[in-house]
């Protein structure tokens, strides 16, 4: 019997020492008393020798693997090896194809983007229009709508995409992969630039980094430029990551041939999402999934990226009334609170700066900051909604444009089309030191004393006689003074301009609409007469804008500037001695919501805001 155990023990021991793991040590049985003798007995010793035995067994199993030649089957280590890359790239793999939403979100992103009663012809709008670029040459800058209801979204890309393009060209030169990628130029709005109108010179890779550092930028400043969430979907996701030799646009039409959304339950099986903490890991993940975005599904999901870089939950706090769907019915158009999002980081519902307070503790959302790109809208025009300054004065000169359906995009090369007229900041100027003079209350008059102050403080230099006509009576009435502040010259400290402007500003704007229409002007000529072209629009306008102290009547009467004054920097503009006479369309009402009162004029047909 004590032969039969020893046997099964030193089974174990070798088993023990066939283990990847040392072995522990094999323990003696536990003496029955702490008073038992010392001594080894003759089981101990043999049964500590068998533990020796298997050691020393182990020992040389493992020398003799260390002398395996290279040829033959790998070591433990080297297979420890493999392992180990193998577990890094599946994980790394499992990371690209991103996580799926749990039920909950899944729900309640479906539900606060369309409802629980939208139509499928809205959903077959919002998961049937690509992020794509025009492949017309003059709008070839533009990206292109088919589609009506996701506007909203392509048009705010489209205005970051235009800030990158004309502000920031040399900051999309093809740079190393090593390179740090920062979403936020480096140019300040501050100084006077001019960009070039050659739109269709943009190189194809050029305006693809414009598209991803617009979309980064807009995610990053959903996500408080903390983090951005990009949603990809599983089946392309895994296509693009595990393909070589494939056209990456046949791999996507592949995954996509019947696929549809038409739930929350959709939505979750097949989208996919990271999360990104810095711009150089979004941008390359943006960069290598653009021809998802670029696919029929894109706009969507761009705007689910964006709703969760803000997150579900602040989404709805944004909102005054967050039972209603994002997406509005009956045609599917983007509600002002997706504009605002993708615009200033907030999906607030209004317009107007700040908030407003309603009282008993209610009050209105609007825009709490200063934003990129801007907004204007008709509605502002038909007094429905006033647009507050951060919207109508951006940092660089570009708006998205508002109708009751549809989004467009308003630009200018020139970034001193938002300064202010030079003449109207300096009757700003001189007003302010006059009232600062006045005593009475508001009434318009100051004394001799403080006039002769006004003068200094302002540097105005009037003729002796202006001077003794004014100061006749005791006191200077402002109404009288600025009749003669009018009648100076520049050079005086006045405000008479001797080309004859009198500070009226004269600038272009372009307006570009990405839904593509039948363009006459663009027509080609086939053996059946002409055809139109089915492209985006592209419209000029010279725009013409007086002082606010300035006639109506006063623009028709004096020519466009041929000189620098009137004209980009281009100088290809050919101007007419007599001026065309102005041209009205509903974009000229939105317009004058920023420079009250212009007078605008272009070429061929209206610029269309539907």
């Amino acid at each position: 019997m004590a032969d039969q155990q020893e046997e099964e023990d030193l089974r174990m021991a070798l088993r023990m020492s066939m283990q990847n793991s040392p072995p522990e040590p094999k323990r003696s049985k536990p003496r029955e008393a702490a008073s038992s003798p010392t001594t080894t007995s003759p089981e101990e010793s043999r049964r500590l020798q068998r533990e020796l035995m298997a050691a020393a067994a182990e020992k040389r199993m493992l020398l003799a693997a260390k002398t395996v030649p290279a040829s033959s089957s790998p070591s433990r280590s080297e297979r420890s090896g493999d392992l180990g890359r193998r577990e890094t790239e599946m994980k790394a793999k499992e990371a690209c194809l991103g996580n799926e939403l749990s039920e909950q979100e899944a729900y309640q992103l479906f539900s606060m983007v369309f409802g629980s009663e939208v139509s499928k012809g809205i959903l077959a709008q919002w998961s049937n229009q690509g992020i794509r670029f025009s492949p017309d040459p003059e709008t070839s800058m533009g990206l292109v709508q088919h589609e009506g209801g996701p506007c909203g979204v392509l048009a705010t890309i489209q205005a970051f995409v235009l800030k990158h393009l004309l502000f920031f060209p040399d900051e999309l030169v093809k740079v190393a992969s090593n390179m740090p990628q920062n979403f936020a130029p480096r140019r300040s709005s501050k100084n006077q630039y001019v960009a070039s109108n050659n739109f269709a010179a943009f190189p194809e890779d050029a305006k693809a980094r414009a598209l991803v550092k617009s979309m980064g930028e807009i995610l990053f400043l959903c996500g408080n430029n903390k983090r951005a969430v990009i949603a990809t979907l599983s089946a392309v996701s895994h296509g693009i990551e595990g393909s070589e030799g494939v056209p990456k646009d046949v791999i996507i039409a592949q995954a996509l041939e019947g696929l549809s959304i038409e739930s929350a339950y959709d939505l979750q099986k097949v989208l996919r999402v990271e999360t990104f903490t810095t711009p150089a890991s979004a941008f390359m993940r943006l960069e290598a999934m653009i021809p998802v975005f670029q696919s029929r599904m894109g706009a969507l999901l761009f705007l689910i990226s964006a709703l969760l870089s803000r997150g579900l939950d602040y989404v709805q706090a944004d909102r005054d009334d967050p039972s209603l769907p994002l997406v509005t019915a009956p045609f599917g158009h983007a509600s002002q609170e997706i504009v605002n999002l993708l615009l200033c980081g907030q999906a607030v519902p209004n317009v107007f700066d700040g908030r407003m307070d309603l009282g008993g503790g209610m009050f209105l959302k609007g825009i709490s900051t200063s934003v990129e790109v801007g907004f204007l809208t008709l509605l502002e025009s038909l007094n429905f909604c006033k647009v507050g300054q951060n919207l109508k004065c951006p940092k660089w000169p570009i708006w998205v444009v508002g109708s009751e359906s549809h989004y467009t995009v308003l630009f200018a090369l020139d970034t001193a089309v938002q300064d202010e007229n030079e003449l109207e900041l300096r009757e700003s100027q001189i007003r302010k030191a006059f009232d600062a003079q006045d005593q009475s209350g508001g009434g318009g008059f100051i004394s001799v004393e403080g006039f002769h102050q006004v003068l200094r403080e302002t540097n105005i230099r009037l003729p002796s006689e202006k001077l003794d006509s004014l100061c006749s009576s005791g006191f200077i009435v402002w109404s009288e003074f600025w009749q003669v502040i009018l009648d100076l010259d520049k050079s005086l400290g006045g405000l008479k301009d001797s080309t004859g402007q009198m500070g009226r500003k004269v600038f272009d704007l372009y307006h570009f609409n990405g839904i593509a229409k039948s363009d006459l002007n663009g027509s080609q000529a086939t053996a059946g007469g002409e055809t139109p072209i089915q492209r985006p629009r592209l419209t000029k306008l010279r725009v013409s804008v007086p002082p606010r102290w300035t006639p109506e009547e006063f623009m028709a009467d004096v020519a466009a500037p041929s000189g620098p004054a009137g004209s980009e920097s281009s100088g290809k503009d050919t101007e007419v001695a007599k001026p065309e006479p102005p041209q009205h369309a509903p974009l000229v009402d939105c317009i004058r919501t920023r420079w009250p009162r212009a007078v605008c004029n272009w070429v061929g047909d209206p610029p269309s805001i539907v």
